[in-house]
């Protein structure tokens, strides 16, 4: 990714989405060539020079300051996410040429912590999506249809946001697909800004750049946010629709690698479906062995 142009077009963005009414400016009468803020305007508005802010959305601006970084984030009216945005984007990490994409696993101790956790769907992804190792229930909740051992080989790795747009049977699973992919979305540039060099991550933006015209079109609107928890409506092909909360927690010392469980109310009928599902994706016991009395 080119982090000069994404700044550019990030902060053109921004600046659309301001009228200068909203900012307290009167406007001539005459028709405006641009929507929402000028540059000029952004400008003064954020007390830097014309000359300055010009450089900094050219990607020509060297060592800015955390106040005038501020200063327009304030103007432009940033969520917290989308500072943190701006600043990625502003600061790009001195670097070489990207490294090759190097296939990530995770942890014993994280597979059997999965493994332990029976009654709860849950997934180990990394930052780009791919799932790294999933329980029995997080594989029927959400891929049955792809083969469990699936995440131990890198080549065919599910990986969710390709999966929401480009697999017809995954996206199906959820009752509001448009906002599931916005948020996808809007996660992805996140991380996208602090990884500029991610060569993986890169390549994964640009297949779905080909592939996938509602990734696209949600991709030049430069949408970021991070999502650590909420709620998803599901909707499974067995146990029918599903209300459930989620826990994106970060595993320490992983670069990014995320776990990621689902929890139903207690009593709803999300429970009980969840748990019905539960009792499918158990693993079946080895013929040689003896059931287990009542």
């Amino acid at each position: 990714m080119d982090a000069p142009s994404e700044l550019g077009e990030f902060l053109k963005s921004r600046r659309a989405a301001v009228r200068p009414e909203d900012v307290g400016l009167t406007t001539a009468p005459e028709r405006r060539r641009v929507a929402g803020l000028r540059r000029e305007e952004l400008a003064l508005l954020a007390g830097v020079s014309i000359t300055h802010y010009t450089r900094l959305e050219q990607g020509r601006a060297t060592g800015v300051s955390d106040s005038v970084l501020d200063a327009v984030a304030r103007t432009l009216r940033l969520t917290e996410d989308e500072t943190d945005h701006l600043r990625d984007l502003a600061r790009p990490a001195l670097r070489c040429r990207p490294a090759a994409p190097r296939a990530e696993q995770a942890t014993p101790s994280a597979r059997q912590l999965l493994a332990a956790m029976t009654d709860i769907p849950a997934l180990i992804l990394d930052r780009r999506g791919d799932v790294l190792a999933w329980n029995r229930l997080g594989h029927v909740l959400l891929a049955g249809h792809l083969p469990w051992e699936s995440p131990k080989t890198p080549a065919a790795r599910p990986n969710l946001i390709r999966m929401l747009f480009l697999d017809e049977r995954y996206r199906e699973r959820y009752a509001d697909w448009k906002e599931e992919a916005h948020l996808a979305v809007a996660s992805l540039r996140l991380v996208a800004g602090r990884h500029p060099d991610d060569r993986a991550l890169a390549e994964l933006i640009g297949r779905l750049s080909i592939l996938s015209d509602e990734f696209t079109a949600l991709w030049a609107r430069h949408p970021v946010r991070t999502c650590t928890s909420g709620r998803k409506s599901l909707h499974h092909p067995e146990v029918g629709p599903l209300e459930l909360s989620f826990e994106n927690l970060t595993l320490p010392g992983s670069a990014g690698q995320r776990l990621i469980t689902y929890t139903a109310e207690p009593g709803t009928p999300s429970d009980a479906a969840l748990r019905l599902l539960a009792s499918t994706a158990a693993p079946a016991l080895p013929a040689h062995l003896p059931l287990p009395r009542g």
